[in-house]
């Protein structure tokens, strides 16, 4: 049978695959459109299972919200390049949209995938794409949150994927509010909403990691604790004669003296205060540098005490934005996706990859 034109956009336009692909199984098939439908589809699932085993770490995010609900989904592709491609975008935006009438429920550690890619022929759908767009797509996970009002907020053309959930207020001011809350979340990406949800446990973490962290780092730590240190550097020979006596000369400006010590005089100092940690940390002096600097990350990672990126007078934390809009309104949950993260990612040589496909 005679393959024409018309017969090979009608089944591009039912499957989205290449027009070469689709000639050849329309000719494979004796022009039985259904039959090269199927052919298409198994060709693109054999396609799909041949990409399987490779590296997609790019890709964007999309959101979609209704009412009080909302879901945000990430997708990968292998390239960037994809990732800019009008019909995987659209293709991601349907998953959200998919996701967002699944009868799945939200979670805090994300969703069900493969149930999702379940329904509705979306594993189908993400098998042709594959074949189509000729890289491996990955639906890599999706969340799904509840509140009076949820908003959402895609940064960097879906680099960075947003939603928050608030309660108290639905109303315009409360939306607007919220949304510039979520652009705070993308910006500063705070682990917490507030500190009430940072856990005993990773408080306790938290505080053994600065205690290690302002031990290891000497020069930083008070002044009398760091010269009981030094002393005893110098008393006890830990120091080579060299570091000693650079120590004697610039001792007097100890801003600089860092400067001008060997590595292997720093790391013998660092050595001794962790050596010396228990006394150390019995120092009121010591506890107080410490609290301070746990005050200071606390503030980084919690929502509510971050100070607000729109505050004129760059004081304002979110917690007083929020209460000067509405006092009711308060930040039940929020969710960030950024593409890619905790992923490794192949780092590829694009002009060493065609020199070895055209054999050069």
């Amino acid at each position: 049978m005679a393959i024409t034109a018309a017969m090979v956009k009608e089944l591009r336009e039912l499957t989205g695959a290449g027009m070469m692909d689709c000639k050849k199984a329309l000719a494979e098939c004796d022009g039985n459109m259904e039959a090269a439908v199927d052919a298409l589809r198994k060709s693109g699932a054999v396609k799909a299972e041949k990409k399987a085993s490779r590296i997609a770490a790019e890709g964007i995010c999309r959101a979609a919200v209704s009412g009080a609900t909302g879901v945000v989904v990430e997708v990968n592709s292998e390239t960037d390049f994809v990732a800019k491609n009008e019909v995987f975008q659209t293709f991601v935006q349907s998953v959200a949209d998919q996701a967002l009438t699944s009868s799945l429920v939200g979670g805090k550690d994300g969703e069900d995938v493969e149930a999702l890619l379940s329904e509705n022929g979306l594993k189908e759908e993400l098998v042709s794409k594959t074949a189509t767009i000729g890289e491996k797509l990955s639906v890599r996970r999706f969340q799904k949150i509840t509140g009076d009002v949820v908003v959402d907020y895609l940064h960097g053309n879906g680099r960075i994927g947003v939603l928050v959930a608030g309660l108290g207020a639905s109303d315009d001011a409360a939306k607007e509010a919220l949304k510039n809350v979520a652009m705070q979340i993308a910006a500063m990406n705070p682990q917490y909403i507030g500190r009430a949800d940072i856990s005993e446990a990773e408080m306790t973490k938290l505080r053994e990691i600065t205690i290690d962290s302002a031990l290891n780092d000497p020069f930083s730590l008070p002044k009398p604790i760091l010269q009981k240190l030094l002393d005893k550097a110098v008393g006890d020979s830990v120091w080579s004669a060299e570091d000693i006596a650079i120590y004697e000369e610039k001792k007097s400006n100890m801003n600089y003296l860092p400067n001008f010590l060997s590595n292997e005089a720093k790391t013998a100092l660092a050595q001794l205060a962790m050596d010396d940690k228990d006394a150390i940390v019995s120092d009121k002096i010591f506890n107080g540098l410490v609290e301070g600097r746990i005050s200071k990350q606390v503030k980084e990672i919690s929502l509510l005490d971050q100070v607000y990126v729109k505050a004129e007078d760059g004081k304002q934390s979110v917690a007083k934005y929020l209460e000067s809009v509405n006092k009711e309104l308060k930040v039940a949950q929020f969710v960030r996706f950024e593409v890619g993260e905790g992923m490794e990612k192949k780092n590829e040589d694009f002009a060493a990859e065609v020199k070895a496909q055209m054999g050069m």
